[in-house]
C-alpha cells in the first residue's frame, strides 16, 4: 500500500505502509528515519506498547529503577524527555541527543520498528493489556487528544478498533508481531494486569531482566512512586503539561482510573460477546495465554 493520507472527520491520519498514524506528531519522514536510519545502542531499553496499555506507567517504573528509587529525576523532567517516542519527529530528535543509557518508547508494530534493533543487544520491554480495557481507555483518550479522530459512540469506536482502523493500527497485529519475539534473551513482556496485581513482584522481575540490583528499600521506593496516586500527582508524568492545542484538558484528565476491568462498566452483553468472537478469530493460533483469556 502506498504512503498516503486518508481523511477522517476533523482529523486526518497519515497512512504509512498501511498503518494509520496521528500526523501532527508523526510524519512520513520521522517514520522512515526511525525505521531505516535510527541506530540502537547495546545499552538502550525500549518500552513498546500498543496505545493505552501502560506506557507511562512503565516509563515511570524504568525511570525510578534507573535512579534506584530516587524520584528527583522523574519529578523534574517530563516523561516525553525521559523516554521519548522515537516514531514522532520531536521524540526522535530528543532520542538522538540523549546520552546513553537511553530509555525509549514506541507504539509501532514490529515490522516498522528500527531495523538496527535486530543487530543490537538493546532490550525491549513489551507491555500489553486486556484489549477490552485498551478499547475503553483509547475511547476516552480520543475525546481529549486533538491528534486523534473523534471516536463517535463507543459502539462506532469499537467497530473501528476491532477492524484496526484507529491510530497505530490493529491491536491484534501489534500483539502478534511483537509476541513473535518471545524467547529472545533481550525481549521481556509483562501485562498491565500483572503490574496492577503485584507491582513489587513485577518491579523485581523487571530489575532482573535489566540486570539492575536494587535493595529492598530502593524497590519499596520504586513501588511507592510508581503507584497510580503518586503518578497522578506528578506533573511530569500526568500529561497536565501538554499544551491545549494538543489536548482538551476541559474534557477530562489523561490519567483517568488506572484499573483493570473497567470495560465491564461500559460494554453491553451483546457487545462483549461480539468482541470475544472477533478476539478468538484474530488470536487463533497464538501459543501464549494472557491473564484475560
Amino acid at each position: 500500500m502506498s504512503n498516503s493520507s486518508f481523511t477522517m472527520p476533523s482529523v486526518e491520519y497519515l497512512s504509512y505502509k498501511g498503518v494509520p498514524f496521528p500526523h501532527v506528531a508523526v510524519t512520513e519522514e520521522s517514520l522512515d528515519q526511525m525505521e531505516n536510519e535510527f541506530r540502537f545502542l547495546n545499552d538502550d531499553v525500549a518500552i513498546v506498547t500498543y496505545p493505552k496499555s501502560g506506557t507511562i506507567w512503565m516509563s515511570e517504573i524504568l525511570g525510578l529503577i534507573r535512579q534506584k528509587g530516587d524520584p528527583a529525576w522523574t519529578h523534574s523532567l517530563p516523561m516525553w524527555d525521559r523516554s521519548p517516542w522515537i516514531e514522532t519527529s520531536l521524540g526522535l530528535k530528543i532520542a538522538l541527543r540523549s546520552p546513553p543509557p537511553r530509555v525509549l518508547c514506541s507504539h509501532v508494530q514490529f515490522q516498522l520498528f528500527p531495523k538496527s534493533f535486530l543487530q543490537s543487544n538493546a532490550k525491549i520491554i513489551y507491555t500489553l493489556r486486556n484489549p477490552k480495557d485498551v478499547l475503553i481507555s483509547f475511547y476516552y483518550f480520543s475525546m481529549l487528544s486533538r491528534l486523534f479522530k473523534d471516536p463517535g459512540t463507543l459502539e462506532e469506536f469499537m467497530e473501528e478498533f476491532l477492524s484496526g482502523n484507529v491510530a497505530y493500527g490493529s491491536w491484534f497485529d501489534h500483539v502478534k508481531g511483537w509476541m513473535a519475539l518471545k524467547g529472545r534473551p533481550n525481549f521481556f513482556y509483562i501485562t498491565y494486569e500483572e503490574l496492577w496485581q503485584d507491582l513489587r513482584g513485577s518491579v523485581e522481575k523487571i530489575c532482573h531482566f535489566l540486570g539492575k540490583e536494587l535493595n529492598s528499600q530502593q524497590i519499596d521506593s520504586v513501588v511507592e512512586y510508581a503507584s497510580f496516586r503518586k503518578m497522578k500527582e506528578n506533573k511530569m508524568s500526568n500529561f497536565s503539561l501538554i499544551p491545549d492545542h494538543l489536548m482538551d484538558h476541559k474534557r477530562g484528565t489523561f490519567m483517568r482510573k488506572g484499573i483493570c476491568g473497567d470495560w465491564k462498566n461500559h460494554l453491553t452483553v451483546p457487545q462483549n460477546k461480539y468482541f470475544d468472537r472477533v478476539y478468538q478469530e484474530k488470536m487463533w493460533g497464538m501459543n501464549t495465554t494472557f491473564p484475560w483469556d
